[in-house]
Parts: structure tokens; sequence; C-alpha cells
């Protein structure tokens, strides 16, 4: 009798925990089926959307570096212009496992997880919103890096769309144009789910860029960061242009000058690299002026809305929209140094005037 008692007591106490066990899981789905549904993901492909002046540099670097591209683990890509993707897969040769997709929403149905880098705010909605676009191809367990420079507001919706179907959401806005891409020295600036950005910082993150920024679990703060970023990098590209413009209409040698600024405390990497080329004329986009302006323009509604004094920023932002809007210098898809064009047509120097016609 003592024996059967027994046996009731712990059938009883197994059956107790059994419930206990189920009840937990069905309280807290998200901390245990998701994780599980996370991990059971990561074996998937990984995806790219958008191989243009940006992606395709660091597309590369993620199956150049081993993080993708393998059989287990291949690159799935997409992009609006589809021969782009053929010309990157036939530019890596045949070593690497390369899956072209028809749309994004099948890249991102293919993989644990998608980054994305496409170059307007305009581009990014439409693929985002599209039926056949990434959000349709977000499930419970799929996680989206959107790597674009767009509003706080777009970035907002997209995390809450993403998540809203049990998926995870990293901004990640990039400082860094075409040269850095392709040699993995982009920094990421990031906000939004924290778990993500753990996964993919020495696993993703680190072959793209020399460095990534972690700023709040709090979707926007990666934009903010990037905007304050580029709108300085637009105004130190504006007040240098001005400045050289000055030292050739006053009868010095640019070259010299360059070599000058570059040996105090004001040199930058940057003047030394657009320098050069800017006396030149050579403008061959590494990070197009269009898009300098778009990410300036940004800025300055952002410090209005923060009640921000911006005026210098603001004043470079007009100059860019200026240059950016000229039909007959036609220098919104060249390099942002091409703002130069604009400050010598404004000016009516001698060196400005001769530049101008020859």
């Amino acid at each position: 009798m003592r024996r059967n008692a027994s046996h009731s007591f712990l059938i009883l106490a197994i059956l107790s925990l059994m419930c206990h066990d189920i009840v937990f899981a069905f309280s807290y789905p998200r901390t245990l089926f998701d994780k599980h549904q996370f991990k059971k993901q990561k074996m998937s492909g990984i995806g790219f959307i958008g191989i243009g002046i940006m992606g395709e540099g660091m597309a590369a670097r993620l199956v150049t570096q081993n993080i993708a591209g393998t059989k287990e683990k291949p690159l799935i890509i997409w992009n609006r212009t589809k021969s782009k993707c053929e010309e990157f897969k036939n530019k890596l040769g045949g070593d690497y496992e390369i899956v072209i997709k028809d749309t994004a929403k099948e890249v991102v149905e293919a993989c644990s997880i998608t980054y994305s880098m496409l170059s307007t705010p305009e581009a990014s909605k439409a693929v985002f919103d599209a039926e056949d676009g990434t959000l349709a191809g977000v499930s419970a367990g799929k996680s989206i890096v959107d790597c674009a420079t767009l509003a706080e507001a777009d970035m907002i919706r997209m995390n809450e769309a993403v998540t809203a179907k049990g998926g995870r959401f990293l901004e990640a806005p990039v400082s860094g144009s075409k040269a850095p891409a392709a040699q993995g020295s982009l920094i990421f600036l990031c906000a939004g789910s924290k778990a993500l950005f753990d996964e993919i910082e020495n696993d993703g993150l680190n072959v793209m860029g020399k460095a990534s920024h972690f700023f709040s679990e709090e979707v926007s703060y990666g934009t903010r960061a990037k905007l304050v970023v580029n709108s300085l990098m637009g105004t130190m590209v504006a007040a240098f242009g001005e400045g050289l413009a000055l030292a050739e209409n006053v009868g010095l040698d640019a070259s010299k000058m360059i070599e000058v600024i570059g040996q105090g405390a004001i040199q930058s990497p940057l003047y030394g690299m657009k320098g050069p080329k800017m006396i030149v004329k050579d403008h061959a986009p590494n990070f197009p002026l269009k898009h300098a302006h778009k990410d300036m323009k940004l800025a300055s509604d952002m410090a209005k809305a923060a009640n921000v004094e911006y005026s210098v920023m603001n004043s470079a932002e007009e100059l860019f929209k200026r240059a950016r809007g000229d039909d007959d210098l036609n220098v919104a898809d060249q390099d942002f140094s091409a703002v130069f064009e604009r400050i010598h047509k404004e000016s009516d120097g001698p060196f400005s005037k001769k530049r101008k016609t020859s």
C-alpha cells in the first residue's frame, strides 16, 4: 500500500512539473520559442538586398571573408537591376556559392539574416513595402539589418513592421563610401535588437567594417548618429572647397595648400583624399552628391526639430542643394566633392572665370 502511495505521489509530482513547463512555455513564448527559431535558422543562407555602389563591396566581403558563400551557407542576393547581381557573381568567379533571387521576398524567406543597402529613402520604401518585397518575406525568426541612411520615421516604421511579424530588426547605417565598403573599413552605427547586434558584431559586421557601435535598443539612434556624421562631412568638404577656391583665386598653388593643410592641426584624411582630385575636376562617384545632400537635408530637419542652432551646416546644405539642382553642371550623380564646381561657378575671381571655360 505504501509502495503504491509512493508511486502515485511520484507520478503526480512528475505531472505537476510537466504542466508547469507547459504553462511556462505558453506564458513566455518570445523568450523560449523565438530564441529557438532564431537558433534553428542560423544554418540557412545570408541575404543581401541591394548590390550597388555600397552593397557590392559589402556583399563581397561577406563571401571573401568566409561569413557566407558556402553550400551550407550561401550568399543569396537581389538587386532592382538584375544584371548587377549577375556581374557581381561573375566577378567573384566560381569559388563561392552565390544565389540570385527574383524578388527581395525570396531572399528573406531563404535566409536567417538579410542585410539591406539601398540608395535612397524612396528605393528603400518601395522594396520594403512591395508585395514581393522585404517585409513580405519576414516571418518569426527572420532578422533584417538595414544599412541605408533614411529618416528616423522610416527606420521606426520598418522596425515596427518586422517585429510585429516576429522578426528582429537592426538599424545599421554606415559611415564610409565605396572604397571603405570594398576594403571592409566601414563604421556601423546601430540601434534596435541588441541580441541581433551581438550575434553579428563578430560574425558579419566585423568583416564589412572596422568598427561597430551600438547606441540604443530604441530604433532611430543609429540614424541620428549617421546624420550628424554626414552633415559634418558635407560641411567640411564645402568649407574645404571654398578655401581651395580662395587660394586659387589669390594666386596660391592649390596643391601646395593641400600639402600645408595636411601638415597642421586642421589636417584630415578627407582633405588629403579629395583635394588632389577636386583641383583637376576628378569627381568619380564614391559617395554621390545627391545622396550627400539628402543626408544633409535630413540632418537640418533633425536640428530644427531639436531646436539646435545649425546655421553653418544649413548654409552648406543650401550650397549642396544648388549644386544638385544645377542642370548645366550636371553633378548630382558625381562624387559629393563636385560641390567644388558650384563654388567656382558662384565665384567671379580670375581663376574661377578661367576654370569655368576650361
